[in-house]
């Protein structure tokens, strides 16, 4: 039963049903037979119906009704609404909680390895320094271990702070909090891809702040690399943030680790697109998105590209 593979709907109001649904064609009947998706059967049904889609849909109460077919089979998570098609954001908020919270719960009770969940508009949170990442690693007790890992097979990208305002960045990089995720960092590459990673640290500021005495480079980022070096991570850096994704430094590292998110996932994503899944590291499961938003200027324009959910499927089954 734990081969399963999860994926959880998400976003009403997104382009998720039509990457699902393009993503769908493309799966092999093997894999489509390992499929569950977790969402309210109503919307899903209302969604593909406006999107002329058919599918043969299963309804799953219980995860322990699961049955191998190919159909599309989904695990209801009930919305207390009669008003399907045009749900309130109050009722919207807690479906999608509710149902990150079920493949949560599944994951945590070992009735799955893991599972994919499709993109979701982060305003549910109240929070706006938590999304999904932060909200399952505290939700897994797992709070300050979490790491967010975009992964392409040629290369990575880890931010060392997530979801926070670049005004509160520079006072949350810490010599211990650099250590730390990076000996996690190491450790679960290794257990994914079998080596030791070559990693490329970024430094905060521009030019590394010129390695003045008092900069965050000399104070606390060089000084966690040579602690790092010692354990014999094989790390390098700091490097200033406008050269490190020069073609010839990329071929010299695995994983990039960037100081702030936008730092690392800008030039990331100009140079691999969708080429990349999201995968959140340090949690007592495995947890995978694609690696993009809601696209709401995209729903219904048959224009949303699958590619990174497709890969995100692909790699779960794998590992």
């Amino acid at each position: 039963m734990r081969n399963k593979l999860i994926i959880v709907v998400g976003e009403p109001e997104s382009v998720n049903l039509e990457i699902i649904s393009k993503v769908w064609k493309k799966l092999n009947q093997n894999l489509k037979k390992k499929i569950v998706f977790i969402g309210n059967i109503d919307l899903i049904k209302s969604g593909l119906k406006k999107l002329k889609i058919k599918l043969p849909i299963e309804q799953i109460d219980k995860i322990e009704n699961y049955k191998i077919s190919s159909n599309f089979k989904v695990l209801n998570v009930p919305i207390n609404s009669n008003k399907i098609v045009n749900i309130s954001n109050t009722y919207k908020n807690k479906y999608v909680i509710d149902s990150l919270n079920l493949a949560h719960k599944l994951a945590k009770n070992k009735k799955i390895k893991g599972f994919i969940n499709c993109p979701i508009d982060k305003k549910i949170f109240k929070n706006k320094n938590i999304g999904v990442t932060e909200y399952l690693a505290r939700k897994d007790k797992n709070l300050n271990n979490e790491i967010m890992f975009i992964h392409n097979k040629k290369l990575s990208v880890v931010p060392l702070t997530t979801h926070m305002e670049l005004k509160n960045v520079s006072k949350n990089i810490t010599k211990k909090k650099i250590i730390n995720k990076i000996l996690l960092l190491n450790k679960y590459y290794l257990h994914l891809f079998k080596k030791k990673p070559n990693i490329g640290l970024v430094g905060l500021n521009p030019h590394n702040d010129e390695l003045r005495t008092n900069s965050k480079e000399q104070k606390i980022i060089f000084p966690a690399v040579r602690y790092l070096n010692k354990k014999k991570i094989k790390i390098k850096g700091p490097f200033p943030a406008d050269t490190i994704f020069f073609k010839n430094m990329l071929s010299n590292f695995d994983i990039i680790i960037g100081m702030y998110h936008d730092q690392v996932l800008g030039p990331f994503k100009a140079l691999h697109g969708f080429n990349a899944i999201n995968i959140t590291l340090g949690l007592s499961y495995m947890r995978l998105s694609p690696d993009h938003g809601i696209a709401k200027d995209l729903i219904g324009k048959n224009k949303a590209n699958p590619d990174s959910l497709l890969q995100a499927i692909k790699f779960l089954n794998k590992h």
